[in-house]
């Protein structure tokens, strides 16, 4: 199972299932994916024209982390994976700040300061790299930043794309904590009705609704119009209509 997501008109997440990840993106082959350095999205984009592959920067932080919890935060004051974690979060954190703007505002400020700061960090990188033997833990994780150049720069020209996919991971975490319980899906018709209802799910969720008053709403709704050949009634339960978010809003909703 895996995820997709669009935010117009509303937020919505969808979690198509497949053997593979590689048949999603293959039959939707346009758009933006997000990932960590698999060379087969990689491979996918060179093949489909209108996929495009952005790199995650919590990917690329990942081993300076590793490292400076193996070590510890004291011991590892100086070494270079705790200047590149440095250098890493203040890009991040800068970025973060931008959060609230249009697509097109945050695509301006990124090109201001943040991009300047990714310029010196592959700079420093590709240094450093030079210094460190390339087999160990720190020269295997400039290499990872250092290959991946090219799709980690992607956010700095397309304001729609995150630095990361923290919150792809975030949304698929309900499923992998509760996988073991899925062993009596026998078939990939279960597997995909399991699919839809993780979707249905986590696009409430995404859109700040009460998710049992979502679908109590849905199953109240759905049969009085089961011989309808006009859909149309579908516009007003989709998450973000305005009738959902006010019979179902959820308890957390910032005011």
């Amino acid at each position: 199972m895996y995820k997709i997501e669009n935010f117009f008109p509303g937020s919505h997440l969808c979690f198509p299932y497949a053997v593979h990840s590689s048949l999603i993106i293959a039959d939707r082959s346009t758009g933006t994916v997000v990932t960590d350095g698999y060379q087969v999205y990689h491979k996918l984009a060179k093949e489909c024209q209108d996929l495009k592959v952005a790199g995650c920067w919590i990917h690329a932080r990942r081993p300076f982390a590793e490292f400076i919890n193996s070590v510890g935060q004291d011991t590892a004051k100086g070494f270079i994976a705790q200047e590149a974690y440095s250098i890493i979060m203040e890009i991040m954190h800068i970025d973060n700040t931008f959060d609230d703007l249009s697509a097109a505002d945050c695509q301006k400020q990124r090109q201001l300061i943040p991009s300047e700061k990714v310029d010196a960090y592959f700079a420093w990188a590709k240094q450093k790299y030079s210094q460190v033997t390339h087999n160990s833990t720190i020269g295997k994780a400039l290499a990872y930043s250092i290959n991946q150049k090219e799709y980690l720069r992607v956010f700095l020209s397309d304001g729609h794309v995150p630095m990361d996919n923290n919150y792809a991971e975030q949304a698929i975490r309900p499923f992998t904590i509760g996988r073991k319980n899925f062993v009596m899906i026998e078939s990939s018709n279960g597997a995909k009705a399991s699919a839809i209802l993780y979707s249905l799910v986590e696009t409430a969720k995404a859109n700040m609704i009460n998710t049992f008053e979502y679908f109590n709403l849905l199953l109240t709704e759905i049969p009085q119009h089961m011989d309808d050949k006009d859909l149309r009634f579908i516009d007003d339960l989709l998450p973000w209509s305005p009738r959902v978010q006010k019979e179902c809003p959820s308890r957390y909703k910032k005011s």
